[in-house]
């Protein structure tokens, strides 16, 4: 099958289902999108249409296809990334969910989480799984399902019931469910499975009171998944590459060596530094997490999650209605009073590492009667820079080296003033590839190593190419005045104080 000219990923996200085509140079051939709605069923509560998510994914599939005018004989196989922790409980026999996905953002089981922590499980968990205790993993949003669907918890220990994150979910409707599996960084997701003994886990089992008879098989990164159905595609294709979207992120920056960092700006913001064979466990709430596994062998990473990124500039587009679309916001931003003092706190779900705060709520601080829509565009653009300076600075105090350089991807990363501005508030150089699309490529190099259309590691890590250099260029007395505030502005949301813990 490597003679095969093309590699499909599938790219399951948060607000859209991508295809992209993808040649043997990493080079897309063809791509197609499609929006789907989200549900706020209650303060706190995202949800998704399961059925909806699969519908835009096999119309963006054939789309995909039909604009390239590819044969399903011409694709060497299929990668499938996805939004992770994003909760779906379906019926074995007809395929079908016994409720909406409950998304990653969801917070309906933050008091659950807060409780677990209280009662002295927090170590237990973070030492098994590398998470902290919180309402954005699976586990809990699970037991929530099982316990408001009638019969569900019954029905679940019967082995009536599937668990899946959405990687499992499309896999198991693409192959006509003859395929319940998912992979290593999907699963250490969970706060279910033990990243260090690479198996679920009895003990956090019984903790979430989740059924093991429900789970997916968990598999290598790289590895045979299974066949996508004939009248999907027209003809048999085997699915060969799974990842989160972050970790598949990383693999597509060809973050492979110990050090290497990536942060991908989409809804939110995800920052993860490769640690190579050994798992970091963080002082200053970082989650350590399986970068990925090939041939029964993980890759580790730390890694920061921040909430609220692109999701920002979609409040301010499609809420308060500031802008009409994304890319308005460069110009407003650079036209912006530079000292105005204006910060963004985006709390909207809470605040993610290094806080983890369910409960704090966004707010607008610093106005004056000059602020206007300029000085609000560039706060909400600032925040996302001052966030992953939070998560560089905890990765610093947990022992990582500055890193070289910050490769960066996701949709954010075509705004040239906000790169310019990471760079300064990082003093960090930036760097973004010519192929932007790394979440996609990253998991059709992982489907692509197993059917040997790309030929290893160092041949993908030779494919990478920068398109842009981004230089600090503010002064150190601007930097931390600046960063100073961001600090007192979060204290104001927030009581839950963090400060770097280590030798850094």
């Amino acid at each position: 099958m490597a003679d095969q000219p093309y590699i499909l990923a599938i790219d399951q996200g948060t607000t859209s289902s991508r295809a992209i085509l993808f040649d043997r140079e990493g080079q897309t051939v063809a791509i197609d999108q499609q929006e789907f709605t989200q549900y706020f069923p209650d303060d706190g509560w995202v949800e998704h249409d399961p059925e909806e998510i699969w519908r835009t994914t096999v119309a963006v599939i054939q789309g995909a296809l039909a604009t390239a005018g590819a044969k399903p004989a011409e694709i060497s196989a299929i990668g499938i990334t996805n939004q992770r922790e994003t909760t779906v409980v379906w019926e074995r026999d007809s395929g079908l969910p016994i409720h909406n996905a409950i998304v990653w953002q969801d917070r309906r089981t933050a008091e659950t989480c807060a409780g677990l922590v209280a009662a002295g499980h927090g170590p237990m968990v973070q030492g098994k799984t590398g998470l902290i205790v919180d309402a954005y993993f699976s586990a809990t949003k699970i037991a929530w399902i099982l316990d408001n669907v009638v019969g569900a918890r019954a029905r679940g220990m019967r082995g009536e019931l599937a668990f899946g994150t959405i990687d499992s979910f499309l896999l198991w409707r693409l192959t006509g469910g003859q395929s319940h599996a998912t992979d290593a960084t999907n699963a250490s997701r969970t706060m279910l499975f033990d990243i260090h003994r690479q198996d679920w886990d009895d003990d956090l089992l019984a903790l979430f009171r989740v059924p093991r008879e429900m789970l997916p098989e968990v598999r290598d990164s790289s590895a045979d998944f299974g066949i996508a159905q004939t009248e999907i595609l027209g003809g048999p294709v085997p699915i060969t590459g799974i990842a989160g979207d972050q970790q598949a992120a990383a693999f597509g920056q060809a973050c492979f060596k110990p050090g290497m960092i990536k942060s991908t700006f989409g809804t939110g913001c995800f920052a993860l530094v490769n640690t190579g064979e050994t798992a970091v466990s963080s002082s200053n709430r970082l989650l350590t997490t399986v970068a990925y596994r090939l041939d029964g062998k993980a890759a580790y990473a730390l890694e920061g999650s921040i909430f609220v990124a692109g999701a920002a500039v979609k409040w301010l587009r499609d809420t308060v209605g500031l802008i009409t679309s994304a890319s308005e916001t460069e110009a407003l931003a650079a036209a912006a009073a530079p000292q105005s003092g204006v910060y963004l706190v985006p709390a909207f779900v809470g605040l993610g590492a290094p806080y983890w705060d369910p409960d704090a709520r966004a707010a607008l601080l610093g106005m004056t009667l000059d602020s206007g829509r300029a000085e609000i565009v560039r706060a909400s653009l600032e925040s996302v820079a001052y966030q992953m300076r939070d998560l560089m600075e905890a990765m610093r105090a947990d022992g990582t080296a500055a890193p070289v350089a910050l490769r960066v991807d996701g949709g954010m990363v075509v705004n040239g003033w906000l790169m310019q501005f990471l760079a300064d508030m990082l003093d960090t150089q930036v760097e973004r590839p010519k192929v932007t699309e790394t979440t996609a490529l990253g998991v059709a190099f992982l489907a692509g190593l197993h059917t040997g259309f790309y030929s290893s590691l160092d041949a993908i890590a030779g494919q990478w190419q920068r398109e842009a250099l981004f230089t600090p260029a503010m002064s150190e007395d601007e930097r931390v005045l600046r960063y100073a505030g961001w600090q007192d502005a979060v204290a104001r949301v927030t009581d839950r104080v963090w400060r770097p813990v280590g030798d850094g």
